[in-house]
């Protein structure tokens, strides 16, 4: 006898992969349900881009998976099903204006991550998905090796013969993305790739210097990550930084966290140079043009021109001219060592901040257990993924949005095949 099933699919997770395919799943004419454990959808898409969104990144599907630095090529087949410009005329097609900022990062013209939220809570309404917020999904319901429902922690039981997992990561608990997704998948047998955090503020053992200068913001600094270990420069970029009481922040220190595969203690360090506009001879000129205007002051005294006013001491200290020093009195070398202050300050990172800090996890349901082609588990028939439960994660610029919408929509498409 044939079991009869209350919906076509069920979605768990209402956040960018679940809505965008939930939505799409009802709009081919499938019955679904979509089930949120927090009051109302799209909780952590609020916060993200600083609560502006950055929706996907304008650039070819080959330039999304170069930015996925774990198992991009697993996500050719979503983003050939829906690429970047995809998502963009998808938002549009809704009534969401964008537009593109500087490394193709793609907002809306509002910088209001509410509209993206709004639209795609749009897109599932419309197409008459059942939403039902609230719903904390316990378990998994599996028989003869097929998903065939799930059931809640209020023991209500939905049944489905597909369950897509869309609840994210383990980062920002308080949305919601606490790490279910995995908990459910461990729970029927798939391999988990232990989470940590990405996209993550570091801790720094010049902690002592970066809370003299903590709340202190750099616009225009360039960084330089090198692996003591493998003796290499990994990464280098140039953007806003932040000091805070536990080490380094802002995107620039975000984007190069992703970067720190292999983390521990020691392994990285992190050079910056708070002058990249000068060239060496540039900024020893301009130097010298400061301490001659101010011969007759104290070194200490001299450089509020030159560097943001909690920034003086730690400089000063860094290149071991006392402070008393007349600007006069200064030789040569010891304009050197400024300047080698300037244009290398140097921090050890330690770790990274706790990964519910963080703003995407990597890790997660391991790959190679699931068809790409389908986003279906080759464990369990009839259950899904998309998202950042699976072991995908990129660099920061709209990439893992990108990956959720696509993620989703390939796997809901597969529902009608």
């Amino acid at each position: 006898m044939n079991q009869t099933y209350e919906f076509d699919a069920i979605v768990i997770g209402a956040g960018a992969a679940g809505m965008m395919a939930a939505g799409t799943a009802a709009q081919n004419g499938m019955r679904v349900l979509l089930l949120e454990k927090k009051e109302r959808p799209g909780r952590k898409l609020m916060i993200t881009g600083k609560g502006r969104c950055n929706v996907t990144n304008s650039c070819p599907p080959e330039e999304v998976i170069a930015s996925v630095p774990t198992n991009g090529r697993f996500l050719y087949s979503a983003l050939a099903r829906f690429a970047p410009e995809d998502t963009m005329r998808f938002f549009e097609g809704l009534g969401v204006p964008l537009k593109v900022e500087r490394g193709n990062r793609v907002f809306p013209q509002s910088d209001h991550a509410s509209d993206i939220v709004d639209a795609l809570v749009h897109f599932v309404r419309s197409n008459h998905v059942t939403l039902r917020t609230e719903c904390p999904v316990e378990k998994l319901l599996v028989k003869d090796g097929a998903v065939c429902g799930v059931r809640l922690k209020d023991h209500t039981e939905y049944t489905a013969p597909r369950v897509l997992i869309a609840c994210g990561g383990s980062s920002y608990p308080g949305t919601g993305s606490n790490g279910d997704g995995v908990r459910l998948a461990k729970n029927v047998g798939h391999t988990i790739v232990p989470i940590r955090p990405s996209l993550v503020a570091l801790c720094t053992e010049e902690v002592e210097d970066c809370r003299a200068m903590q709340g202190l913001s750099l616009r225009n600094c360039a960084i330089e990550v090198r692996d003591t270990v493998k003796k290499k420069v990994i990464y280098e970029d140039f953007g806003e930084l932040l000091f805070t009481h536990f080490g380094l922040s802002g995107p620039v220190i975000l984007s190069a966290s992703a970067h720190m595969r292999d983390m521990a203690p020691g392994r990285y360090r992190i050079s910056l140079n708070l002058k990249p506009a000068l060239s060496p001879e540039q900024l020893d000129a301009r130097l010298q043009r400061d301490l001659t205007e101010n011969r007759n002051r104290d070194f200490s005294n001299s450089l509020g021109a030159l560097l943001p006013r909690k920034m003086i001491p730690v400089a000063i200290t860094r290149s071991g001219i006392p402070g008393g020093s007349k600007c006069n009195q200064i030789t040569r070398q010891q304009r050197m060592q400024l300047a080698d202050v300037l244009r290398a300050m140097t921090f050890t990172v330690m770790g990274f901040r706790p990964v519910e800090e963080a703003i995407v996890t990597a890790g997660g349901v391991s790959v190679r257990e699931v068809n790409p082609k389908t986003m279906e588990s080759k464990k369990i028939s009839g259950l899904y993924f998309a998202g950042e439960v699976l072991d995908v994660d990129a660099y920061t610029g709209g990439f893992n949005l990108q990956i959720a919408f696509a993620s989703g929509i390939l796997a809901a498409d597969s529902w009608n095949k």
